[in-house]
């Protein structure tokens, strides 16, 4: 018997959402191994279930596990679909899309006896890593906190810039030079991808260390925070330049003009709409307004910005900036709230995220990496995101710790991941770029807690492991 036939959902014909529940469940499953085993490692959690999804992926693939065909390929049905219904044949639309090889294959699984609910388990994933996504940077808009951007100072500022613009203009220059057929569309989607900075991993690295008050820290911070406001502004032009198909600079200005005044808009009108819907909504108690509030909220910012020609997380991202604690204040102290807007979101951001990260994993084609054009490419792109980085540590003054700064802006983690994965949905990164661009966040995020730690000593040794505390201004 086939490690294909053994490892089949049992499926109940009377309850057509057995096939979702048993996929999602896997998926699940293998994100808890990879984050205990990451943990164990004393590695970030993220790091732990990409890679389990890359070897989940790419092992059942190998012993013909056909639910792992669906998976990988991520949105391709969609486009497949679209392909088809412009009245072409389906073998020729899953060719189109997915070339000679995986075409057939893609097609073979989806006209078996289960292909049908195939079908339903990676919607269903794709839909949950989405909404994942969008948890994800709401929870990166609740850690900022606007006051502390304007109280870092010209540093920050300086090492986000250099952090943002310097991977970008390498990143667009490889991908021009070793793609030379890839529109300019594809050039900047990869550049953008080399800007972001996980924040949240160097932060536990400085936490672990006993540094987190130190000046390099607050730096690194600030500017990593202002790193992924620049980031999302260059993830919108490049978004803007695939979906109007134009890189001219009349349309470069419209979509930077557009992301600006989005973000001003929101940040305008958003606490109007949040208090109107406390005032509505003040019959509930305090912890079911917090969660339907804040989640009517965030999603409709996030459909607001998709709808205008923005990524939702840049929605989702602002969504964050706005909400706060103190604006349910009509419940009560917020101080003595059982429960803050962070805490009644981490139950979903804790079952939905490792789903975007396993997901991404999977779509990680190992055998590409036997095209030595692809390793190449991951090769630049990995010393491109190392350097692009490192650079920014010359934006502070004399007296830091410039190389400590730089590093700390180096992992790519959750942030990077997003900024590909859009790329891939949006048809501008193939399968190879994806892959070459998902090792790069893996090298990179592997190496900075060791380097970091070397760079900066062992700090205070009275300090004491642990999350990173909440800003007080949230």
């Amino acid at each position: 018997m086939s490690l294909s036939s053994e490892l089949q959902p049992a499926v109940s014909h009377s309850d057509p959402i057995a096939p979702v529940i048993f996929g999602v469940t896997l998926i699940l499953v293998a994100a808890l191994i990879g984050r205990y085993t990451a943990r164990h490692l004393n590695q970030p959690s993220v790091l732990g279930e990409l890679l389990m999804g890359v070897v989940l992926g790419n092992l059942l693939y190998v012993f013909h596990y056909d639910l792992m065909v669906v998976l990988r390929e991520g949105t391709a049905v969609m486009d497949i679909a679209r392909h088809a219904l412009a009245g072409i044949s389906l073998t020729e639309a899953a060719n189109v899309v997915l070339g000679d090889h995986y075409g057939p294959i893609f097609l073979e699984v989806l006209q078996g006896p289960r292909g049908g609910e195939y079908l339903q388990v990676a919607q269903a994933v794709d839909i949950f890593s989405r909404y994942g996504v969008i948890f994800l940077l709401f929870h990166v808009g609740l850690d900022t906190c606007i006051e502390e951007l304007r109280a870092v100072g010209a540093n920050s500022l300086k090492v986000a810039t250099i952090g943002v613009v310097a991977p970008f203009a390498l990143g667009f220059l490889l991908a021009w030079w070793l793609i030379p057929d890839g529109g300019h569309a594809e050039h900047m989607f990869l550049g953008a991808t080399l800007c972001a900075t996980s924040i949240g991993i160097t932060a536990r690295v400085l936490e672990d260390l006993g540094q987190s008050f130190s000046k390099e820290s607050h730096i690194i911070v600030g500017a990593a925070v202002m790193d992924d406001v620049l980031g999302l502004v260059i993830l919108a032009i490049a978004t803007g330049v695939v979906v109007t198909g134009s890189v001219e600079f009349s349309e470069i200005t419209r979509t930077i003009t557009l992301a600006f005044f989005f973000i001003f808009s929101v940040i305008l009108m958003g606490p109007t709409i949040i208090r109107w819907l406390i005032r509505l909504l003040r019959k509930l108690d305090v912890m079911e307004a917090k969660l339907f509030i804040s989640f009517i909220f965030v999603m409709t910012v996030a459909w607001i910005a998709n709808t205008v020609g923005l990524a939702t997380i840049v929605g989702a991202f602002a969504a964050g900036l706005l909400l706060q604690d103190n604006q349910f204040n009509a419940w009560g102290d917020h101080r003595h709230h059982k429960y803050s807007i962070k805490e009644l979101f981490a139950p979903l951001e804790a079952i939905l995220v490792p789903v975007f990260f396993v997901l991404m994993g999977i779509q990680v084609k190992l055998e590409t990496f036997l095209n030595w054009e692809v390793v190449i490419l991951a090769l630049g792109l990995i010393v491109i995101g190392i350097g692009g980085k490192v650079v920014a540590g010359l934006g502070v003054d004399k007296g830091y710790n410039r190389l400590a700064v730089g590093i700390g802006m180096m992992p790519r983690g959750e942030v990077g991941l997003v900024f590909a994965s859009i790329g891939k949905s949006l048809g501008v990164m193939d399968t190879a770029m994806f892959s070459a661009v998902v090792l790069m966040v893996i090298v990179t995020t592997l190496l900075t807690p060791p380097v970091l730690k070397i760079v900066m000593g062992q700090g205070d040794p009275e300090a004491i492991p642990g999350p990173r505390r909440s800003r007080p201004c949230k």
